[in-house]
């Protein structure tokens, strides 16, 4: 395993969040019978994993409401249906994102139901909320922030819905970081070779579809973007075929991300289309991953994270490759904006 990977530290920086799953699920059910709506709200990463839980509340439920808004839109739009029965999601890793704070402090005096998901109980964030859950201190708090939320979720679809598969869940959200370690350690030596092949390339495109588009977009745009400082450019498969696909070539790169949730037809055509028009595919099935320990009823939901351990291999290695290390920004905490 390459030396940027350090599998007990992840293993230990997640312990947090695994030990706060049963009480996000709890927390969950308790409020179903007064939840009609579910709005996400956060930036970056977060917004973007709370796009996946959008589409399975949206796939599940035929009884709850669910919108994803970033913050500062969100202020903006007030949300006339934002009343005592809407239940509003919050995430930030710093819990200090000025706008994510803002949004809570917006919705101090509203009647609706706030709870925060951060590292530290003391952060700003944690402070404006009715529930918090914390992640601790990890490099890992996309996936720590990603596992409460779905636990919260499942909690709330078990109650509200009838969601049979909520305890099945538990134990494969429990079983996920060693999950991650081991699709790392599988990945490691094609990440050397796809890192490799992509050194000179400055404009990627990755292409998903449904759930799956988090894992193109946190990659793509907060890895490959505001990390490595590359042009990567996220596309859904269902709006491939108008217009994107006119970018394609013999030497496009491009990295395509299937899942194993109903969507994933929509990839699939997308792939024999990239497979007659371009010699550079580099491609990510999650059903290429064992999944050591994640329930087969819940593989489509936690395939997005088993991809993400997979693909950052391959930032891990570009970083080395272009002397480029992930931790430094241009504007990023350093200039007003």
């Amino acid at each position: 395993m390459n030396a940027n990977f350090d599998a007990p530290a992840v293993l230990g920086s997640l312990a947090q969040a695994v030990a706060a799953l049963p009480s996000a699920a709890a927390l969950g059910r308790s409020l179903a019978a007064r939840v009609d709506r579910v709005f996400f709200v956060a930036c970056g990463s977060p917004n973007r994993a709370m796009a996946g839980l959008q589409y399975w509340i949206e796939r599940i439920s035929p009884s709850i409401e669910v919108r994803r808004y970033f913050p500062a839109e969100f202020m903006a739009q007030d949300p006339r249906r934002l009343d005592a029965r809407t239940l509003v999601v919050l995430g930030s890793k710093s819990g200090t994102t000025k706008e994510t704070v803002a949004a809570a402090e917006f919705l101090r005096d509203r009647p609706c139901h706030t709870v925060a998901i951060t590292q530290i109980a003391t952060s700003p964030l944690a402070r404006a909320v009715r529930d918090h859950f914390l992640i601790g201190e990890t490099a890992e708090s996309f996936l720590g922030m990603a596992m409460i939320a779905h636990a919260l979720v499942g909690g709330l679809l078990a109650a509200k819905d009838g969601w049979p598969h909520d305890d099945a869940l538990l134990r494969s959200l429990a079983a996920l970081p060693q999950a991650v370690v081991e699709t790392a350690a599988i990945s490691d030596p094609r990440g050397a070779a796809d890192a490799e092949a992509l050194k000179d390339d400055r404009n990627l495109y990755l292409l998903a579809s449904g759930p799956g588009f988090t894992t193109a977009y946190v990659f793509g745009v907060c890895i490959l973007m505001e990390m490595l400082w590359l042009h990567a450019y996220p596309v859904e498969a269902a709006e491939f075929f108008h217009g994107p696909f006119e970018i394609v070539e013999r030497r496009t790169p491009l990295i395509l991300i299937l899942g194993e949730d109903p969507s994933r037809p929509l990839m699939e055509r997308a792939l024999r289309f990239c497979e007659k028009h371009s010699d550079r595919l580099f491609i990510y099935d999650s059903r290429d991953y064992p999944m050591t320990g994640i329930d087969p009823a819940i593989r489509p939901v936690l395939a997005p994270y088993i991809l993400q351990a997979a693909l950052k291999r391959i930032s891990a290695r570009l970083s080395a490759l272009h002397g480029k290390p992930l931790s430094t920004r241009r504007y990023m905490w350093k200039s007003d904006y």
